[in-house]
């Protein structure tokens, strides 16, 4: 082949490959097996959200959201990530109700989430923090006493607790606000 014929196929391939390194992950263009926990070439997270279908049912969409995540774009979470830490997919949403099940903060804290699946982890931290809940404390405790760990959790205001007799008698007690 002489390289007038060469020319075209070269130029293709390397059409191809430019074309390649300047696609965009977007996160409406990811099918919902693999939204939730991935990360869009922006930056932002990607989340499931549902939507009303036309006939009547439930449809799931994936959506860019305003999170942005530091240090990493362009990023599927994997498999063996979302089973090490005990997360789901197919969750619409995120609520800190999950620190609240041993069993979720067991895999989240465990070393095979912790250590290996930074995203997951920072996703978590960052909603732990907003709690008012430093995740790594809260990893060492329910470490050496799982118990004892979701007891700090509620008492430190990161989520309401259980109302009690107490609160209701002091709530009652309460002097009433004087009108202005």
């Amino acid at each position: 082949m002489s390289f007038s014929t060469k020319l075209p196929l070269v130029l293709l391939l390397s059409s191809l490959f430019i074309y390649a390194s300047l696609a965009e992950m977007v996160c409406e263009d990811l099918p919902k097996e693999v939204c939730a926990f991935s990360v869009a070439s922006s930056g932002k997270r990607c989340l499931l959200e549902t939507e009303k279908a036309a006939d009547g049912g439930v449809e799931y969409q994936c959506r860019t959201s305003e999170v942005v995540v530091e240090r990493m774009a362009e990023y599927i979470e994997t498999d063996q990530c979302v089973e090490a830490c005990g997360v789901d997919r197919n969750s619409v949403g995120i609520s800190s109700d999950a620190f609240f099940e041993p069993q979720f903060t067991g895999k989240l804290c465990s070393p095979a989430c912790y250590q290996k699946c930074p995203n997951i982890v920072d996703l978590f931290f960052n909603l732990a923090a907003g709690e008012g809940v430093f995740l790594p404390e809260l990893c060492e405790k329910h470490k050496t006493n799982p118990r004892r760990a979701m007891v700090e959790l509620v008492s430190s205001g990161g989520a309401p607790g259980p109302v009690s007799d107490v609160s209701e008698n002091v709530i009652a007690s309460a002097p009433a606000p004087s009108p202005l």
